[in-house]
């Protein structure tokens, strides 16, 4: 008879632990073969830059589309109040002209000869009241006069109201322009900065100082002196501004976007030219490149989606991105668009 060996129950649970360890250890070990060969390599700091540039490029453009909403937003929220004052004086008016026949139905009715057409219509909205004609054929002199008058009111009163109405939906759609902008800059922005944030050491030194302009010399404006009054006042301006930060929708006098400096500038100088990149190209005259004065506006790219102030000698005075402060480049540090003459 075959004998048979028993195993303990402290050594069975043994050999279960060794072999589950043995299966988690090979999964673990799995997993992270896996995640290794999965992971992509660390881009190269020129890859970094080059990235961050696009994505700073991308934010620019959206936030000339944002500046250019919000000023919809400002133009359309003044049309709303002024809407709304016009239909608060044109219903004190309609008050006036009723209360006014209502005290000539108050008088009729004392002596007795209340006219049943101007009670009717004292007793009804008179918008859908007096666009029944007969009524005014059954009224005669004053009473008519009066009758029209305030018809002609209610009808402009209606109006004024479908007007602020269509103001008042149009501004919110605006606004919910501006906020979309807004959402898509600092989304780009946050993806621009997480690159930065793997530059470590000296890489992330050498892009600050390529980036906010350390160590740049204000440029010789010797060649500013041609320049017109207003020009050369916008060229002061400007050039006052080189080292105060980059601001995305802003214009001063703290910080600045690339058009917002123009506008300040020029504001400086008493002109007024509009608040976005690709409004001030047609803000006034163009000329060509080679013809430029200290103060013209020059655009770059062909979404016109950055511009600077050629102050002379071959410069240009810009907001360049986000990370930077107002600087002199050369006028050819990117493909320019027009170039235009307040």
């Amino acid at each position: 008879m075959a004998s048979h060996r028993r195993v303990s129950q402290s050594g069975l649970a043994g050999a279960t632990r060794v072999t589950v360890l043995s299966a988690a250890a090979i999964t673990a070990a799995a997993a992270l073969s896996a995640a290794g060969a999965s992971a992509a390599p660390a881009p190269a700091p020129g890859e970094v830059t080059s990235r961050v540039g696009a994505l700073y490029e991308q934010a620019e453009k959206v936030t000339e589309e944002f500046n250019g909403a919000s000023e919809r937003t400002r133009k359309l929220r003044g049309d709303v109040t002024a809407l709304q004052d016009r239909v608060a004086r044109g219903q004190e008016r309609v008050n006036r002209l009723r209360a006014r026949l209502g005290a000539i139905a108050s008088a009729q009715y004392r002596s007795g000869g209340l006219d049943p057409a101007l009670k009717l219509m004292l007793s009804e909205d008179p918008a859908s009241y007096l666009d029944k004609a007969s009524v005014l054929d059954r009224v005669h002199g004053n009473q008519a006069g009066q009758l029209r008058e305030l018809q002609g009111a209610q009808r402009g009163l209606e109006q004024q109201r479908r007007a602020a109405a269509g103001k008042l939906t149009d501004l919110e759609a605006s606004r919910r322009e501006v906020a979309r902008h807004k959402k898509d800059i600092e989304h780009k922005l946050a993806a621009a900065q997480r690159l930065l944030n793997a530059l470590t050491g000296a890489d992330r030194a050498a892009f600050d100082r390529a980036n906010r302009g350390l160590g740049r010399s204000l440029p010789d404006l010797s060649g500013a002196a041609h320049s017109s009054g207003r020009a050369g006042a916008a060229v002061q301006a400007v050039r006052a501004a080189i080292g105060t930060p980059y601001a995305w929708g802003r214009s001063g006098p703290s910080a600045f976007d690339c058009s917002g400096l123009m506008q300040w500038a020029y504001a400086r100088a008493g002109v007024s030219i509009p608040r976005t990149s690709q409004a001030q190209r047609g803000a006034g005259r163009q000329v060509q490149v080679s013809q430029a004065r200290p103060g013209d506006l020059v655009i770059y790219r062909d979404d016109a989606s950055h511009v600077g102030m050629y102050v002379g000698n071959g410069q240009v005075v810009h907001a360049p991105h986000p990370g930077a402060r107002v600087r002199s480049d050369p006028v050819g540090m990117m493909p320019i668009s027009s170039v235009t003459r307040p």
